[in-house]
């Protein structure tokens, strides 16, 4: 193309986009129609930098500076395409360098590709957003944790400040309140939702209700961070959750900050869907880890201690380190007024795990509802018997009643066992004597008999009840050797004279140390023993079960 080429000259005119010629000088030496409108001061002669926008100018300014030939810098136009605003729209500038030195601008409205690129620039920042709320909000299921990252999370990117509140605790809200550039802050407030809003619909959380917008100046104080200097907009919306009400978020801006916009509060409603599943996700685990304690509570074996004068100490470790429960159990129930004997209930459900816990929970509510008839070992284990074999439960059970009495200095002694291994009673010489008593297991046949023996504990002495947990649990130094009754009464020989609570510890150091990180059963353990001397060493009433020499 030639300098001043008629032709070119025609089809620049012609030309249904913007086109700008430049000079050497960097002064227009033609626009046409379509660029006259658009750049309204662009006239030949005019300077390119008084009649365009900076961004063009420079990009021109650019261009004819760079020390490249002519020739190599028109083929390389494409590759030096620049865009910037116009007005309310956007524009894409392309140069072509003349033989003469002129650079021709074509200039085509980018306006519909710049809005559609921003657009997917912002979906994309918005679906790396909502991921990495997820991913924060679901690394945790304590509610405190998930309200503070929903509050901080919809401050640096929603808003200038945002409120998370939660259904009410009693006649309190858990309002957590953060301001961009802040850290949460959380606060109960006896307030009324009923007077913002929306605010009480949003807390109700089922069925759905759309985001609602408040008059800022009607809202009231407690609502308003006083770090957030001034408000310009209020926007509420519910956190949905699982069927439960979750709560809601506020969402505040500054004065003089722009409204939300349509496409905002859609987004807002988005991440505020995932924030209320996490939500409630953690309060229904807060709930069902309250329930479960509680009844792991009523499941998990009681600390023992003196009771009319006698010493007991328990110790248990579930098969599993992770579960708190298992098939062992034990209790010991004071003596009633008719009586002066305490029982001491101790068993063995086969199985482990929770399923043997709820079995064990039934067979300790069942004989405390025979303990009127605890002298009589033999009627409470038939009708404990009767009680499993009419049960849906197919579990059967080992168990060793005793009941125990102080005599003057010494502890009289009844054993009862049903199929479980007999108990040892440690001397304080640390001889290790068998208890001779037998029995039939329960909930297996009809009926079942059992052997009843008496035992007299002097001061120092001890009677040991254990579950198989502990004579069968494999390991050692090949990994799979039974601990066994022998090693277990070598164990205990050198207990001898040592209270309840050093013997129980004592066993479970030397099982634990057998076993190592190995599988094993439930293993449960009771100690009874006779006090060296009546002088008790005591704490407001209570004891251990230590007594001073």
């Amino acid at each position: 193309m030639t300098s001043g080429s008629p032709a070119a000259d025609f089809r620049w005119s012609e030309a249904p986009y913007p086109v700008l010629a430049v000079g050497p000088q960097a002064h227009l030496v033609f626009v046409n129609e379509a660029a006259r409108v658009v750049f309204p001061r662009a006239r030949p002669g005019v300077n390119l930098a008084d009649a365009v926008p900076a961004w063009l100018a420079s990009a021109h300014a650019r261009h004819a500076a760079d020390d490249v030939p002519a020739a190599r810098r028109s083929a390389d136009g494409a590759d030096r395409a620049v865009r910037g605003p116009v007005g309310e729209g956007s524009f894409e500038a392309r140069p072509t360098v003349r033989d003469d030195g002129t650079v021709v601008w074509w200039l085509v409205d980018d306006t519909g590709h710049q809005v559609a690129r921003e657009a997917l620039r912002t979906e994309r920042e918005r679906t790396a957003f909502l991921v990495r709320s997820s991913n924060l909000l679901l690394s945790s299921l304590n509610l405190d944790r998930c309200m503070d990252v929903t509050a901080q999370l919809a401050a640096e990117h929603l808003t200038d400040a945002a409120l998370v509140i939660a259904p009410a605790r009693g006649s309190e809200l858990p309002v957590v309140t953060c301001v961009r550039g802040g850290t949460p802050s959380v606060e109960f407030l006896a307030v009324d939702p009923g007077a913002v809003p929306g605010l009480a619909e949003a807390l109700q959380g089922f069925p759905p209700v759309p985001s609602r917008w408040i008059d800022p100046g009607a809202a009231p104080t407690w609502l308003v961070p006083d770090d957030l200097d001034g408000v310009g907009s209020i926007v509420i919306t519910p956190l949905p959750g699982h069927g439960v009400p979750a709560g809601a978020l506020v969402l505040l801006r500054g004065t003089g900050a722009p409204a939300f916009t349509e496409s905002e509060e859609v987004f807002a409603r988005l991440f505020a869907a995932r924030a209320g599943a996490a939500m409630s996700a953690a309060r229904l685990y807060a709930e069902q880890a309250s329930i479960t304690d509680t009844l792991m509570r009523e499941l998990l074996p009681p600390v023992l201690h003196q009771v009319a004068g006698v010493e007991y100490a328990g110790g248990y470790r579930p098969a599993k380190d992770h579960e708190r429960v298992g098939g062992d159990f034990y209790d010991v129930h004071p003596a009633t007024a008719d009586g002066d004997a305490s029982l001491v209930v101790f068993g063995d459900v086969c199985g482990k795990g929770l399923e043997a816990a709820v079995m064990t929970g039934k067979i300790r509510n069942t004989l405390h509802a025979l303990l009127p008839m605890a002298d009589d070992h033999q009627r409470m284990l038939s009708l404990l018997n009767s009680a499993l074999l009419n049960s849906e439960s197919t579990r059967f059970a080992t168990m060793v009643l005793a009941s125990a009495a102080r005599d003057g200095n010494n502890v009289r002694l009844r054993l009862t066992s049903a199929g479980h291994p007999a108990p040892l009673v440690l001397r304080s010489d640390g001889r290790i004597e068998p208890a001779p008593t037998k029995g039939t297991l329960v909930g297996v046949l009809p009926d079942i008999s059992t052997e009843t023996v008496s035992v007299t504990l002097a001061p120092g002495d001890a009677c040991v009840l254990y579950t198989d947990g502990i004579s069968e649990a494999r390991g050692g130094p090949l990994g799979d050797v039974m601990f066994g009754e022998e090693r277990l009464q070598r164990a205990l020989s050198e207990c001898a004279a040592i209270p309840a609570e050093a013997v129980v510890e004592h066993v479970q150091m030397i099982a634990s140390q057998w076993v190592g990180g190995g599988r094993h059963d439930d293993m449960a353990i009771v100690v009874i023993s006779a006090p060296r001397t009546n002088h008790l060493s005591a704490v407001d009433g209570h004891t251990r079960g230590r007594f001073t020499a």
